[in-house]
């Protein structure tokens, strides 16, 4: 019994070996696989601060990317900016120019009408076709405006003043003729034969020399001088023996004989 007791002693030391190292290979197990958890988080550590690493580097060039963004966005602003400046000088100057060549286009024509006041026009009188300086037609007509009012007196100064201020003008043979009226009317009946008389002298084949004539003989009348007035009517007929003047002429010279 002893000696079992012995054995049994000896033997349960003995039988606690195989769960010791069982102990021990646990053990070791655990602590290898602790070292491969630590090697694993510090493996995940270092990736997760190689991915701050990485998006840290995003997130700078991406606020990199954001700057050169709004400074490009600021370039274009400003471009637009210039460009609708621009557009707008050019607008600007487009509407200058417009108004410049308004400006000169009134000014050639305020020119060109000056200068048309200047020019020479064709006109016609009694059936004479002639060219005349405006102002002289101008002169001509105003004169007659007054003569046609029946201001014998007024006309007669005026049409003087014109065959004294226009003596190579076209209208000068009417104007004298007009002038010999208006001067028969005022009783100046001696510069009235004349004006008549010169009348005829320059312009022979004027369309008033008929009437002319027989102004004349209406002149020479008012004298009391009857040979002479029947001497220009005789005249008269011959020299226009188709005209109206010639006609009454020719009765009045029935009468005087």
């Amino acid at each position: 019994m002893k000696t079992l007791a012995r054995l049994g002693g000896s033997g349960l030391r003995f039988a606690w070996i195989p769960v010791l190292w069982a102990l021990m290979g646990t053990a070791q197990a655990g602590l290898f696989e602790d070292d491969e958890a630590r090697k694993a988080i510090l493996d995940l550590r270092q990736r997760v601060e190689q991915s701050n690493t990485a998006i840290k580097g995003l997130a700078d060039e991406n606020a990199q990317l954001r700057r050169a963004l709004l400074d490009f966005q600021g370039q274009i602003d400003g471009l637009r900016a210039e460009q609708s400046q621009i557009r707008g000088a050019q607008e600007r100057l487009a509407r200058d120019v417009s108004e410049a060549q308004l400006s000169q286009k009134d000014m050639a024509n305020g020119v060109n009408e000056r200068l048309r006041r200047f020019e020479p026009v064709k006109v016609s009188v009694d059936g004479a076709e002639f060219m005349a300086e405006p102002v002289e037609k101008r002169d001509y007509e105003a004169a007659m405006d007054v003569f046609r009012k029946g201001d014998f007196a007024a006309a007669q100064v005026a049409l003087g003043q014109f065959v004294q201020r226009y003596r190579q003008s076209g209208y000068v043979s009417s104007a004298l003729f007009w002038l010999g009226n208006a001067q028969y009317a005022n009783k100046d009946y001696k510069d009235a034969l004349s004006n008549f008389q010169q009348m005829l002298k320059a312009a022979p084949t004027h369309a008033r020399a008929p009437e002319a004539m027989l102004a004349i003989s209406n002149v020479q009348i008012e004298l009391k001088d009857l040979k002479g007035a029947r001497k220009t009517m005789d005249e008269l007929v011959k020299a226009y023996p188709a005209s109206e003047a010639a006609t009454t002429a020719r009765d009045r010279l029935a009468r005087l004989r």
